[in-house]
């Protein structure tokens, strides 16, 4: 079965970075378009960036464009999400989502994915 894998997060000060890594299992890896997403306690979980296939097309949610910046190693079979100049807003469970369902080449939409990580935690202190 498809397992996601999601590492990188912890507690970093306002200004900080972290990478975010997400590598799967049980999948062929290079045919999905892959996504960042992240919940906070009390919220709905929403896309923050997307990437297809081909690595050619990413989006970003606006509220974490020219900071975030994703990535894929399709030999490695693993998702990246760089994150940059952190706000304490960007705390959340980051989840990787895969086995992507809709029909672009990638969304920022959580039910156009069907398979989920467990999460890493990001704390952004202030």
């Amino acid at each position: 079965q498809v397992q996601m894998v999601e590492s990188g997060g912890g507690l970093v000060q306002a200004g900080g970075s972290l990478r975010l890594s997400c590598t799967a299992s049980g999948l062929t890896f290079r045919g999905y378009p892959m996504g960042w997403f992240r919940q906070a306690p009390g919220k709905d979980r929403e896309g923050v960036s997307c990437i297809s296939w081909s690595d050619l097309i990413t989006y970003y949610a606006d509220s974490v464009k020219g900071r975030f910046t994703i990535s894929r190693d399709n030999a490695k079979n693993t998702l990246y999400l760089q994150m940059n100049s952190l706000k304490p807003e960007d705390t959340a469970t980051y989840y990787c989502g895969t086995e992507y369902v809709g029909y672009g080449s990638c969304s920022l939409k959580p039910h156009e994915y069907n398979s989920w990580g467990q999460g890493t935690q990001v704390t952004v202190s202030s």
